[in-house]
């Protein structure tokens, strides 16, 4: 088995714990193109990716995961994934809550537990679903139709859903009175 941890914004004590572990690679995350072919590569030929949460919202990390084949282990106790409610991520991602993550040993006894025919499962129905993390059209600039199934499209499925959401969150602040708080509803990330 075969873990693959990128660095870059890592918990310390989670890379702390696995850097001596049997069957997992270490990169230290780098925003050039070595870095990316060097992550790229990794993923490609591992059987997990680990995915912290990290100090900022986006990442290409899972994108290049999916792309590639590698499990994504996403350990967060708390996270807003891209396309949610249009994807299922417990049906091709392993999710680890952080304090288990970080107990020592569990995490790699965890992913040793999982079987070849549920690691296949979960790449299959990874396979499915590539498609909508392309963002790219294959035309010459970018210019032309885009993928009825690409991220594009998703994304604006995505803002169409939160729109009225957002638009109920706006007309209650306008009523308020003065000096009132009215508690958010609105969880617009």
């Amino acid at each position: 088995m075969s873990l693959f941890l990128q660095g870059g914004i890592v918990r310390e004590n989670l890379w702390d714990l696995l850097v001596n572990e049997p069957g997992v690679i270490m990169e230290e995350g780098f925003p050039n193109a070595t870095g990316r072919e060097q992550s790229i590569r990794g993923m490609r030929t591992s059987e997990f990716c680990l995915h912290p949460a990290g100090d900022t919202p986006t990442s290409c990390r899972l994108f290049d995961a999916i792309q590639s084949l590698c499990i994504p282990v996403i350990v967060s106790d708390n996270i807003e994934l891209p396309f949610e409610g249009i994807l299922d991520y417990t049906e091709f991602s392993v999710f680890v809550a952080g304090d288990d993550a970080l107990k020592p040993t569990w995490l790699m006894d965890h992913l040793r537990s999982i079987s070849e025919k549920q690691k296949e499962e979960l790449r299959r129905n990874m396979a499915k679903i590539q498609l909508i993390y392309q963002y790219e059209n294959g035309h010459p600039g970018g210019i032309g139709p885009i993928s009825p199934n690409g991220a594009v499209n998703h994304i604006w499925k995505k803002i169409h859903q939160k729109l009225p959401v957002i638009k109920e969150a706006i007309v209650r602040d306008k009523r308020k009175p003065p000096g009132v708080s009215i508690p958010l509803r609105c969880h617009c990330t």
